[in-house]
Formats: structure tokens, sequence, C-alpha cells
């Protein structure tokens, strides 16, 4: 039976390069013939978001796409949270719709998995030898240090734990009670995975182009601090 990766890609404001990451996406041959379902979520985005995704659909019939909207902005947490109460694949990934992360090397994330040795991968931006943009110290700095921090707590030797490519078996991903609904997200659902009983967790080198702030990129201080009391409450104190 064929398998099938489910691709989440919240959208606020990104209706300028949408069509650029889905033409990558589009473009991709996935290993052991692997389907792509790619389900969009414009979390109440200001510009064309809607437009351009409604234009790429139209030209694109072949492509398994599915778009959902929210009315208010709520956060790119609750837009994966309901990008992944959708999946139907075997497997799902986190994608952003910018163009800091390659969908070329989805093959890198699935072979754990054909391999039949993993249940959730990561890309780490901080192994291996492919190209890596240089930006910003302080943002490298602050996100080792989360991803310490978050370590010590799931007692995993994660290198980023801030990366936004993870790729999870979908019944794992969806059996998760999830709260945070902005960049919380990251630090929640490594605390949660980390606690499940025999979870094989796994770790691949891949690429990263970063944005900088007047090329589109979003996170910020504020997040960090965010990202830090997330670790405290599902890690150090395991709530749920």
């Amino acid at each position: 039976m064929v398998k099938k990766l489910s691709i989440i890609i919240p959208a606020y404001n990104e209706g300028k390069t949408i069509h650029f990451i889905l033409d990558k996406i589009k473009n991709v041959a996935l290993i052991e013939a692997i389907e792509k379902e790619i389900i969009i979520v414009n979390d109440c985005s200001k510009d064309d978001t809607e437009e351009a995704i409604m234009s790429y659909i139209a030209a694109n019939p072949v492509m398994n796409i599915q778009y959902f909207k929210h009315e208010i902005n709520k956060g790119k947490g609750a837009a994966l949270h309901t990008g992944i109460s959708k999946a139907t694949g075997d497997f799902t990934v986190i994608q952003d719709a910018d163009l800091e992360y390659n969908p070329t090397e989805y093959n890198l994330l699935l072979q754990p998995f054909i391999d039949g040795f993993a249940d959730v991968v990561y890309g780490s931006r901080f192994m291996g030898g492919n190209p890596h943009r240089i930006l910003f110290f302080w943002h490298t700095i602050g996100n080792k240090f989360l991803t310490n921090l978050s370590n010590m707590f799931s007692n995993l030797n994660l290198t980023d734990m801030e990366t936004c490519y993870k790729m999870f078996k979908t019944e794992i991903i969806q059996s998760i009670k999830l709260n945070e609904n902005r960049f919380g997200f990251e630090p929640e659902v490594t605390a949660k995975i980390s606690r499940i009983p025999k979870i094989r967790i796994y770790e691949v080198g891949i690429s990263y182009y970063g944005r900088t702030y007047e090329e589109g990129k979003k996170i910020g201080w504020k997040d960090g601090f965010r990202a830090l009391y997330c670790i405290m409450k599902y890690g150090f104190l395991k709530l749920q």
C-alpha cells in the first residue's frame, strides 16, 4: 500500500512568496513513491495570501492541496493544530511558508521511518554539512540555550529543538493534546513526545536559508521568553 506524507503549512502574510515553496514541494519526488498531501492553514492573513493560494490551486489541479483558514489571527501554533487535525497521511511534517527550509530534504527525514527505526525525526540546523545562511549570533545562542534547557527536562540530546522541520508518525502527533497557539509549539511538542513510552526520536542534519526581518522573519525576543516559559511548564512541571 502506497504511503502518504501530510505537509502542514501555516501561512500568515505570505502572499508574495507562498507559490515558491509550493513549487518546491511539487517538484520533490519522495522515496518509496510516497504521495504528498499539502495542508495550508491561512491564519487570517492581512495581505493577498488567500488569493495567491487559490490561484495556485486552480493552476495545479492535480496537486493534493487542502486549504483552511482562521477567521481571526490565532498564531502559528493554532494553525499547526488545525493542520495536524486534518492530516490523513502516514507521516506528518511541518513546513513554514517561507523559503528558510528546503523541501528537497523531506527524504532525509523520511529515511529513518522507511528503515523502521523512527517514530519522530527532527531536522537539525546545527549538524551535518549542508548549507547554512550566516545571520544572527544572538538567535543562535538563544536557540542553543533553549535546546539545552529543554534537553535537561526531557532527557533528550537534541541539537535543535526549535527547528521547523519536525516529522512525526501521524497517529502519534494526533494523539498529543497541544495547547500553545503561538511559537510555544516547539518546546511543548518536544516535552510531550519525550514522555511517550518507548518513543524513538531521531535527528538528521538539514540546510537552512534564514530570512532577515526585512525579508519577512517573524519570530522575536518575546517568543523566546514564551519558549522559556513553555519549557518550564511542559518540561520541568510536566503539565498537560
